[in-house]
C-alpha cells in the first residue's frame, strides 16, 4: 500500500527518525571499554525522567512486564500479601502474575472504565493491623480501557495509615508522557517500558527502585536469576550489564532521553494533555461517542479508547482502518473485546499526526455502518487546537 503507515496503538509509538538512525549501528562489543561511557549517563538521566535523586533506575532486557517480576522477586518473599486493584488487562494480569509467582494477591475488583479507587485501599490497609500486605500494586494508566488512576492518593492512604507496604506502580503508558514524580509522591518501585514514552521499539524494561525497596531487597529471600536487581545495580554501577545488552536499543536510547530531556518533562506532559484533549473532542464532540473511561477524573492522556454504539462492533472498524486507510488502531481487550477501538496517543507525535488516526478512524467508521458525520472528528480538534494553542 502506497503512502505512510499510520500507527496509533498505544505502544509501541512511533520511533523518531534521529532514534531510527543510531539503532541502525554496527555490531560492537558489548564489553568494550567505552560502554560505559554509554551506559553510566543512561542510567543518571533516567533519574531525572522518574523524577527521583535518592532512588535508582535499572533497565532489563524485556518488556515492562519483565521488570513487573523484577520489583515482585527482587523485594518480597513467597507467601507475602499484595493489595491491587483490577480493572482492565493490564492491572488484572500484573495481579495475575502474583499468584503463579506464589504471591498471595488481594484483587479489589473495579468497574472497567474506572480506576484504582483510594476508598478501597483504605479500607483493606486499616484492615491490616499486623501489617500482613507488603506491597501495594497501582497501574497509573490502564492501557487497555484509557483510565489513569491517581497515584498521590494511594501513597496518602500508606502516609495517613502509617502502613508500611512498598507502593509498586505499573507506569508502562504513563512515564515520559503524563506527570508521574517518584520522589514527590513516595514510589518505591515504577515499572516502565521502552516502547511508549520513550519513543523506542519494544525490548527495554525500566524500573526504578527507592531506598526503601532496595533495603526490603535485603530480605528478600525469593530466587531470581536474570530478573535480580540487586546484580543489575551492581553491573551498572560499573557501567556493563551481567548478559549480553542489545546495545543498538541503547544507542537509541541515548537519542530518545535527549529528546525527552531538549523538550523538557513537564513540557512533555502538557503537550500529551493537550493532544488528548484535541482527541476527546474529536470523539465525544463531533462524533457523538463516549469514551470507555466513566468519568474526566479517569481519562488517560496517553489512549482514548472509544466505545462503538450498541449493535455494533468494533473488530471491523480495526480491520478497516488497517486494510483500507493503512491506519493501526488499538483493540478492545478481555471484558471491552469489540465494544472499543483505541487511539493511542502518546511519544512522538502532534496535531497533523493526530488528524491521520481521528479521519481515518471516522471512514472506517463510517464504512461498517456506524453513523458519524463526515469530517466531524477533525473538526471538532482542530477548533479545540486552535483555541488552545499551547506552548510553541
Amino acid at each position: 500500500m502506497s503512502g505512510y503507515h499510520f500507527l496509533f496503538v498505544p505502544g509501541p509509538s512511533n520511533v523518531p527518525a534521529a532514534v531510527q538512525q543510531a539503532i541502525h549501528c554496527p555490531m560492537e562489543d558489548h564489553r568494550n571499554p567505552t560502554i560505559p561511557d554509554l551506559i553510566m549517563p543512561i542510567n543518571e538521566d533516567l533519574k531525572k525522567i522518574l523524577l527521583t535523586k535518592t532512588g535508582r533506575v535499572v533497565f532489563f532486557p524485556s518488556s515492562g512486564t519483565g521488570c513487573w517480576e523484577a520489583a515482585l522477586q527482587s523485594t518480597l518473599n513467597m507467601g507475602d500479601k499484595v493489595l491491587g486493584a483490577s480493572f482492565g488487562q493490564f492491572s488484572m494480569l500484573w495481579l495475575d502474575m502474583c499468584k503463579r509467582l506464589g504471591f498471595e494477591p488481594i484483587t479489589m475488583e473495579e468497574e472497567w472504565g474506572t480506576g484504582a479507587n483510594p476508598e478501597n485501599y483504605h479500607k483493606h490497609l486499616s484492615a491490616d493491623k499486623n501489617h500482613e500486605i507488603k506491597a501495594v500494586l497501582v497501574c497509573q494508566n490502564e492501557t487497555a480501557t484509557g483510565v489513569r488512576s491517581d497515584v498521590k492518593a494511594i501513597r496518602k492512604v500508606l502516609d495517613d495509615l502509617n502502613h508500611p507496604a512498598l507502593l509498586m506502580v505499573d507506569g508502562v503508558s504513563s512515564v515520559a508522557s503524563y506527570e508521574f514524580k517518584m520522589e514527590e509522591w513516595g514510589v518505591d518501585c515504577v515499572v516502565s517500558g521502552s516502547q511508549k514514552g520513550f519513543m523506542l521499539p519494544a525490548g527495554l524494561g525500566i524500573l526504578g527502585v527507592s531506598q526503601k525497596a532496595i533495603e526490603k531487597m535485603k530480605e528478600s529471600t525469593y530466587p531470581t536469576c536474570y530478573f535480580d536487581v540487586v546484580d543489575m545495580m551492581a553491573k551498572l554501577d560499573g557501567g556493563y550489564l551481567p548478559y549480553t545488552p542489545p546495545v543498538n536499543l541503547l544507542r537509541g536510547f541515548r537519542v530518545a532521553i535527549d529528546l525527552i530531556l531538549k523538550e523538557g518533562i513537564e513540557n512533555i506532559w502538557k503537550r500529551h494533555h493537550r493532544l488528548a484533549e484535541g482527541t476527546r473532542q474529536a470523539i465525544t464532540n463531533g462524533w457523538g461517542l463516549n469514551l470507555c473511561a466513566k468519568e474526566e477524573k479517569w481519562y488517560s492522556d496517553t489512549v482514548s479508547a472509544i466505545v462503538v454504539p450498541d449493535g455494533a462492533d468494533a473488530v471491523p472498524v480495526i480491520s478497516t482502518a488497517f486494510h483500507k486507510y493503512n491506519l493501526a488502531l488499538g483493540a478492545g481487550l478481555a471484558k471491552v473485546a469489540g465494544k472499543v477501538f483505541r487511539i493511542g496517543h502518546l511519544g512522538d507525535l502532534n496535531e497533523c499526526m493526530l488528524f491521520g488516526a481521528i479521519s481515518g478512524a471516522e471512514m472506517a467508521m463510517i464504512d461498517n455502518g456506524i453513523k458519524v458525520e463526515p469530517g466531524s472528528g477533525a473538526a471538532a480538534a482542530s477548533k479545540y487546537w486552535t483555541e488552545n494553542p499551547g506552548d510553541k
